[in-house]
């Protein structure tokens, strides 16, 4: 037995309890440019595992590298971790014994989302390795194994991640109204259209809405489909709504940037315009009893709560 490092390594006459795997022409793996081999899976703990072996080595080019990554961990409840002890192992085919490579610290290594691999850079040396005397690799064929156990498991509290857009992209929808004067006086909406992964839609009150209401216009701009947002998600949003001069090409427009939420699913202006101004012929915004509103989207952050 001898320790390096904080590497454990000793000789063992006992195989793998979980999984092994055997490589045969192993030098192909180089020559075919094949960086990481990942074997196939193991459940081991009540969990999925794949071995990583490097031929090349991840961090030290004259070494071959060993990990144990776990998989399939979408299906894991939101905040979980793992703590697990592993071995990793090398079949000496000469002696029939196995070099073993454990954590000489016994407390385990922490699996969780940001960290499905733990290892070894330096699990063995590629001269070492590769001189037949040894017996890890005779007629360049090898075998590697892997004993895994869990010490701990929890699940974490709720966690945010905000995820800002460096190079957002602006959506924009029109919503042309016709035959504005038999609209219901109370509210109008438009059909739903896509702004980033989610969707959206216009909100007219064309009597207006709070100390809005009798004296002007309000538009909104408001999530689709708000009930699609997992609790305490949001989404950060700059907005333009527009409303178009039929008649001489100009608009007019407001401005802002809102975080959208479930429980807060609109944002926009309830004194849009007023109702005279609207209304006046020559301002070109209703002609022939028709308008057209233009909402302009970029979506700039999202949050999500796990």
């Amino acid at each position: 037995m001898f320790q390096l490092a904080g590497v454990l390594r000793f000789i063992s006459d006992l195989p793998p309890t979980h999984y092994t795997v055997k490589i045969k022409s192993f030098s192909l793996l180089t020559k075919n440019n094949i960086d990481k081999y990942y074997s196939g899976e193991f459940e081991a703990g009540g969990y999925k595992w794949k071995l990583v072996i490097s031929p090349n080595g991840k961090n030290a080019k004259e070494y071959l590298s060993v990990y144990l990554a776990m998989v399939e961990t979408p299906s894991l409840r939101p905040g979980w971790e793992v703590v697990a002890t592993f071995t990793l192992f090398l079949l000496d085919q000469n002696r029939d014994n196995y070099l073993t490579v454990g954590d000489s610290s016994g407390k385990g290594r922490r699996f969780h989302g940001m960290k499905l691999e733990w290892g070894f850079d330096q699990f063995i040396h590629n001269k070492a390795f590769s001189d037949a005397v040894n017996g890890y690799l005779v007629e360049d064929s090898c075998v590697f194994g892997a004993e895994v156990f869990i010490c701990k498991e929890t699940i974490k509290g709720k966690a945010e991640c905000l995820s800002m857009i460096k190079e957002a992209i602006t959506y924009k929808h029109t919503w042309k109204i016709e035959d504005f004067w038999k609209l219901d006086q109370l509210s109008h909406e438009s059909k739903a259209f896509n702004g980033g992964n989610y969707k959206w839609k216009i909100l007219m009150y064309p009597n207006g809405k709070g100390n809005g209401t009798g004296t002007h216009l309000s538009l909104f701009l408001a999530l689709a489909e708000p009930a699609s947002l997992s609790p305490g998600s949001k989404i950060y949003v700059e907005f333009t709504i527009r409303m178009l001069d039929l008649m001489y090409g100009g608009h007019i427009s407001g401005k802002a940037t809102r975080w959208f939420y479930a429980s807060n699913p609109e944002s926009g202006w309830t004194r849009y315009i007023s109702l005279d101004y609207f209304y006046l012929p020559k301002n070109g915004l209703l002609v022939k009893g028709s308008c057209s509103i233009e909402a302009e989207i970029t979506i700039h952050g999202v949050a999500d709560v796990a």
